[in-house]
């Protein structure tokens, strides 16, 4: 059985067309940011590792159910996701779109997790204290797309941090620095 590796990302907002022309992406369209990030997230990541998705997945879930499925058969690893805002409907419950795919285990709001001997709170939204965070344990969160920095072990897993680039990370990349 081959090793399997843990890797983390938020703000993936597939085909969200404005955040384009909003954020500093570097795609002339957003079917060029769609496919830079299934290339870049399958080059790292194979079948049998596990990705933690910490929300905002994709925009326009009601007219866009289809392409969500086709992107999300398309990405290699067992999916985790933490709920963001725009995983919500109206209602405030998982957008059916999302509620339909094949996730490792049920979606949840946050989430505590091991990897390398290290615990760690996974969620959408940053928090300046997290269960453990006395005693070493790490945050992961998105939702701020790098305008909120981190606190002690906390940081932003956006796609579009610098050190992310549109990629799934592993612990030790996310945390070089921090230990």
């Amino acid at each position: 059985m081959a090793f399997t590796r843990k890797f983390y990302i938020a703000d993936t907002h597939l085909m969200h067309e404005r955040l384009v022309s909003m954020q500093p992406r570097q795609f002339a369209s957003i079917d060029e940011h769609d496919e830079a990030i299934m290339s870049r997230w399958n080059a790292v990541v194979g079948d049998e590792d596990i990705v933690y998705h910490l929300g905002d997945v994709a925009f326009g879930l009601a007219k866009n159910a289809d392409r969500v499925r086709e992107i999300f058969g398309r990405l290699n690893g067992r999916k985790y996701l933490i709920i963001g805002n725009h995983d919500l409907d109206k209602r405030g419950n998982l957008h059916a779109a999302l509620a339909s795919l094949d996730w490792a285990a049920r979606p949840e709001h946050a989430l505590r997790t091991r990897d390398g001997g290290h615990d760690i709170w996974l969620a959408h939204y940053a928090a300046r204290t997290w269960p453990c965070s006395g005693y070493g344990s790490f945050h992961f969160y998105g939702h701020s797309h790098g305008k909120l920095p981190g606190v002690g072990r906390s940081r932003d897993v956006g796609v579009d941090m610098p050190d992310v680039d549109f990629t799934p990370k592993t612990f030790s990349e996310l945390t070089r620095g921090m230990i």
